[in-house]
């Protein structure tokens, strides 16, 4: 059944879709593999944000008025179906965010004023973005709490036995990535939530890098958090889903004061709202939001497994075209990867090859991806990214070697 449905994928046209994609660059054909960096857009998201400056545009949650109702009629749409996309069980469980990094922000500071003191351990992985590091950082240093790391193999794969090693009465909470950005790394979360919930751990779960590629179901993981941003999964920039346990996120401080949050305002106390206000003060990205809910109709259309297979072949075939570059060194040989593939390529610096790629029309990525602790593992400033949606295709993989071979011959 599987090979059947993969057999229907039309990448020809999926790519009609994003009008993006027809554009030269440097009068070459774009070929785009920063997908890790933020997705392009399809047509009906394009119109979805003109639809709505055009015919909808008012303040939500806040008016009885026409425009008004049918504003937040659309928003509060997007949070159900955000609702059935990860199949969370209340629909007041979704929070809306401007991203990952401001909704693990929202919980590092939130929980860790309710529940973080002098002597407490918060564990995190040697694999994380650098926004699943510093706000845990930042509340060890107001708090005086400890971080702890899991630790990482020459494969980029999580030392699992030394996570069950750091675990003690003082661990609060554990926060990881589903997904590396840096090295497409799948870490096997399910076991790692269920080793937590062991200890009677909660879990905090990165999922910017894994929403538009593998079928999330927060019931099943039984995640107590996790976090996306819209602009991953072919939606607009500057906005964002925080997911929580319903008594998970009753149990913790509002992260910012102002409207909507709010049940009754005096000058001697205020009263906050029920999730998922509580968490939303002030004026949402109204436009995103809504919008957001274009994206992932496009991506059910399609269908998330049906997008995990493509994205599976291309991946494989990606990594077997690419090994015929001369001196190219991957970085990051996980068993299980998701749509990523870091390399370097010996006597170059990535930045070099990055901008004669540029000049080919091809956009990849260069640098250390925001996991600056994940390059000194392996003692490197940075790498080469090429990172996959489901509109890029096995011709645009040739077209990249093509062009790794070219600038390693001008580079050596």
């Amino acid at each position: 059944m599987k090979q059947n449905k993969l057999k229907d994928f039309d990448v020809s046209k999926i790519r009609a879709d994003f009008p993006i994609l027809k554009r030269e660059v440097n009068g070459k054909p774009l070929v785009y593999l920063d997908n890790g960096a933020t997705t392009q857009k399809p047509q009906s998201v394009i119109d979805a944000i003109t639809h709505y400056y055009s015919d909808m545009n008012s303040n939500v949650h806040r008016g009885v008025h026409y425009l008004s109702q049918i504003s937040t009629d659309a928003f509060e749409v997007t949070r159900r179906n955000i609702q059935s996309f990860i199949n969370a069980r209340h629909e007041h469980e979704i929070i809306i965010t401007t991203g990952t990094t401001h909704s693990i922000n929202i919980i590092a500071t939130c929980f860790g004023k309710a529940n973080i003191g002098l002597g407490d351990e918060i564990i995190i992985s040697a694999m994380e973005h650098h926004s699943n590091i510093v706000p845990w950082q930042m509340i060890c240093e107001e708090k005086g709490a400890i971080l702890k790391v899991i630790p990482m193999n020459e494969q980029g794969e999580l030392d699992i036995e030394a996570y069950k090693g750091l675990f003690s009465e003082k661990t609060k909470i554990a926060s990881f990535t589903y997904v590396s950005n840096s090295l497409g790394t799948i870490n096997p979360i399910k076991d790692m939530i269920a080793i937590a919930h062991e200890h009677h751990v909660p879990v905090f779960l990165d999922a910017a890098q894994a929403i538009q590629h593998i079928k999330i179901d927060v019931q099943d993981l039984d995640v107590d958090f996790l976090a996306f941003s819209g602009h991953k999964m072919y939606g607009p920039t500057g906005i964002g889903v925080l997911y929580g346990k319903e008594d998970a996120l009753n149990a913790i401080p509002p992260y910012q004061g102002g409207g909507d949050m709010i049940k009754e305002v005096t000058f001697e106390k205020t009263t906050y709202n029920e999730l998922p206000f509580k968490f939303e003060a002030g004026t949402p990205n109204i436009e995103a939001g809504i919008c957001l809910n274009a994206a992932i109709e496009y991506i059910n259309a399609i269908g998330i497994d049906e997008i995990a297979s493509y994205e599976e072949e291309l991946l494989s075939y990606a990594q077997e075209q690419l090994e015929t570059v001369p001196g190219i060194r991957f970085i990051g040989t996980a068993a299980h990867k998701s749509s990523v593939i870091s390399f370097l390529i010996d006597g170059t610096h990535p930045y070099d090859v990055g901008v004669i790629l540029d000049k080919l029309g091809i956009a990849v990525r260069t640098g250390h991806h925001c996991a600056q602790p994940v390059m000194d593992k392996f003692g490197i400033p940075g790498t080469i990214r090429a990172s996959f949606a489901l509109y890029n295709t096995k011709q645009e993989v040739d077209t990249l070697v093509a062009g790794l071979k070219r600038a390693a011959n001008m580079l050596v």
